[in-house]
């Protein structure tokens, strides 16, 4: 197998709880070819003292004050060289063996962009929930229908992080990674697989997205409607929301043939959403592969 480069930035502020078991659902995979970066706001709670402990496993640390989460992501991918990039907040944590699906999926021919199934972690690290991935186009952001991709499961090459501008947006505070994913889908198809990357802990206070939601979901309205499809763009999306609405008179409908024309109506949405393929594993070849 081959083993890209893989930077993992992890931006760490007052987080001291968890942020070892971050660390160590990276390190203790022990993927051959990995640059860990650690990026801390200046913290006063012991984080620095977990972070030295594992000093010497670490591509590079800093701790110094900020301008918060995005500046932080912004200034570890600066010291980045991995041909594959992705984050971990300083209180998720990623799936065993992880690193290794990655590296497989993104070395395939043509898939620059990944996601997988979403999962969540309670305050114990415990899974509690894993959804089937969903698959996605950029027809579905320029329609404002962005929930989810989860962060934590989302990973992608260098090449395409350098086309898209090479940046954190420091306009917003809270949706960051919505916009960027709004300009990846500019450059790339996204490929959803169903393997266990990364999973979201969810905790009770102080935990910025959830206790933000309101002005997170302001954010991402903002970054939707800052889209400007081209003409060909629009005509796609014209097409599709016509079919929405004939799918949705269908459902109120007993025509006794409705279920042929709504069938119908699905596969005509979803050519004209041009979905990519899906990655699966195979189990004869043992290894990650596109859908026929």
């Amino acid at each position: 197998m081959i083993y890209p480069k893989i930077s993992i930035v992890t931006p760490s502020f007052n987080q001291a709880a968890y942020l070892e078991h971050t660390i160590l659902s990276i390190l203790e995979q022990n993927y051959p070819n990995l640059e860990y970066i650690i990026i801390d706001g200046g913290s006063t709670d012991g984080s620095v003292e977990i972070i030295k402990k594992y000093a010497d496993r670490l591509a590079y640390w800093v701790s110094e004050k900020d301008n918060g989460l995005y500046h932080a992501i912004q200034k570890g991918f600066d010291q980045s060289t991995g041909e594959i990039m992705g984050w971990l907040n300083s209180d998720d944590m990623l799936h065993r063996n992880s690193l290794y699906s990655i590296a497989e999926i993104l070395t395939q021919d043509g898939v620059e962009w990944l996601t997988s199934t979403g999962t969540l972690y309670d305050e114990k690290g415990r899974t509690i929930r894993a959804a089937k991935g969903r698959h996605w186009s950029k027809y579905h952001f320029l329609m404002g229908d962005y929930q989810w991709i989860q962060q934590e499961s989302t990973y992608w090459k260098r090449s395409l992080w350098e086309r898209a501008g090479s940046r954190m947006t420091a306009e917003y505070k809270f949706a960051g990674e919505i916009e960027l994913w709004n300009r990846f889908f500019k450059y790339a198809n996204l490929y959803t697989s169903d393997c266990l990357i990364g999973g979201f802990r969810i905790r009770t206070g102080n935990q910025l997205s959830l206790d933000n939601s309101g002005a997170y979901v302001e954010e991402v309205n903002q970054i939707i409607a800052s889209n400007k499809p081209s003409s060909e763009e629009l005509v796609v999306l014209q097409k599709i929301k016509r079919i929405d609405r004939n799918l949705k008179l269908l459902s109120r409908s007993r025509l006794l043939n409705m279920f042929f024309i709504t069938s119908r109506l699905q596969k005509q949405r979803e050519k004209l959403l041009d979905l990519p393929k899906a990655i699966i594993f195979n189990r004869e070849m043992q290894k990650f592969t596109t859908s026929a």
